[in-house]
């Protein structure tokens, strides 16, 4: 996979207050499915319920179908230094939160990196990683198909 040099993107991880989302667009359950199994199978996380610890269920319709009145949280840890948090905001997307401060400098870069390698190869699908909340301004992604990260 072609990486990307910490000099040349450090820009997008200035430490203005807000946070930084990574999106998987044009998702179904079966994605959903895919990417909760990866998670199980690769990275220790904790799957919160109104801030109650639960285990994490087996089927991803049962994450997705529980209610707006839930607040649900999945928190993976690529490395104990690296927060990703997923709200399961809709079945369409997958969008995981990372706060900037945890990703300075290379080597939490490349691990960031390996962690969208890992997620675009099992969905087949492209990761993009933008500001807050602004998923049509990507500042890099990951393009499966070319097995490469992109400004």
């Amino acid at each position: 996979m072609t990486g990307l040099r910490w000099e040349d993107v450090e820009d997008c991880f200035s430490l203005d207050g807000s946070l930084r989302d990574a999106y998987v667009q044009d998702t179904g359950l079966t994605d959903w499915q895919t990417f909760l199994d990866l998670v199980r199978a690769r990275w220790p996380h904790t799957y919160t319920v109104d801030q109650r610890e639960q285990r994490l269920p087996e089927r991803a319709d049962d994450v997705l179908n529980r209610g707006d009145d839930d607040a649900r949280l999945l928190d993976i840890r690529p490395v104990p230094e690296i927060q990703a948090n997923v709200h399961f905001f809709t079945v369409e997307q997958i969008e995981i939160d990372f706060a900037p401060a945890e990703l300075l400098g290379q080597r939490r870069l490349d691990v960031l990196l390996a962690f969208f390698r890992d997620i675009g190869r099992a969905l087949g699908k492209p990761v993009i990683f933008t500001p807050e909340n602004v998923p049509e301004r990507p500042l890099f992604t990951y393009d499966p198909r070319h097995d490469r990260v992109t400004r």
